[in-house]
């Protein structure tokens, strides 16, 4: 049977298993797939331990995505444009790939929920991994304009010369007076319950706004942005959930269906 895990540290916590085991019984694959705990200096020697375990593929969350990135031999366009990796795979030929899910998990989530990215501003809380991640895909998604928004504004303006003029970054103050039609928090605030110091003016003709964490209880982030009268809010579980099944169809060159998977983790979730 073929093996998969995820490495993290923390990683008790992680979903990965359970998504993929769902993934793997509605596709009829024969897959087993785990969570490993690798110390925080040794996750190149926990992933080749792995590896000759019979490990045919992993995942990687905090805090080794850099570190997958420099282990990789060969790397995607998305990979190298996050400067990380979440999904590795040995091809066909032994080459360790690497890439990046992520920024695909966040555009097929937020497709799902109905966002018009097609032409559309958008606005991203945040410097971190998380934005650097997204942005490229948005971006292939025909996002005519990002703009990133952090409180060091030299981290935003540092992702956004990655990219062409359709990129722009500030500080929260400097926020230019656009109608930004979709929010995204990629900042970890909420875990905090902060969010980050956004006017709401900003938020003016927003139609959805998206906090890339998720939890039981939705993030101080969405709870303002629904009691300035956001129409929609959304937490990142549907996100979680695709960038699971970009990284499951790269393994077993079969795309899962998020849906049934999606609302069996959310009843667990916000139970």
């Amino acid at each position: 049977m073929d093996r998969y895990a995820v490495f993290g540290n923390p990683v008790g916590h992680s979903k990965s298993p359970l998504i993929h085991s769902w993934f793997a019984k509605q596709t009829a694959q024969a897959l087993s797939y785990e969570a490993i705990l690798a110390p925080v200096d040794g996750f190149a020697d926990s992933w080749f331990s792995f590896v000759a375990a019979g490990g045919r593929g992993g995942n990687v969350t905090v805090p080794f995505k850099e570190q997958a990135y420099q282990l990789a031999e060969q790397l995607s366009e998305r990979a190298l444009q996050a400067g990380a990796v979440n999904t590795l795979y040995i091809d066909k030929s032994g080459v360790l790939c690497g890439d990046n899910t992520d920024g695909l998990g966040l555009v097929a989530d937020l497709t799902r929920l109905g966002a018009q990215l097609q032409d559309a501003s958008i606005l991203v809380l945040g410097a971190g991994g998380a934005c650097r991640g997204v942005v490229g895909p948005l971006l292939v998604a025909g996002v005519k304009h990002i703009h990133i928004a952090n409180r060091t504004a030299a981290k935003a303006e540092a992702i956004a010369a990655l990219f062409d003029g359709r990129v722009t970054a500030s500080g929260y103050e400097q926020v230019p007076a656009e109608k930004w039609s979709l929010v995204i928090n990629a900042t970890s605030s909420g875990l905090d319950q902060q969010r980050p110091p956004l006017a709401e003016q900003h938020l003016k003709h927003c139609t959805l706004a998206y906090d890339m964490l998720y939890g039981k209880e939705p993030t101080a982030f969405l709870i303002w942005c629904q009691q300035q009268g956001v129409p929609q809010c959304a937490d990142g579980l549907g996100m979680l959930v695709s960038q699971a099944a970009e990284s499951f169809a790269i393994w077993r060159g079969v795309k899962p269906d998020v849906t049934p998977v999606l609302h069996q983790l959310t009843a667990m979730v916000k139970a």
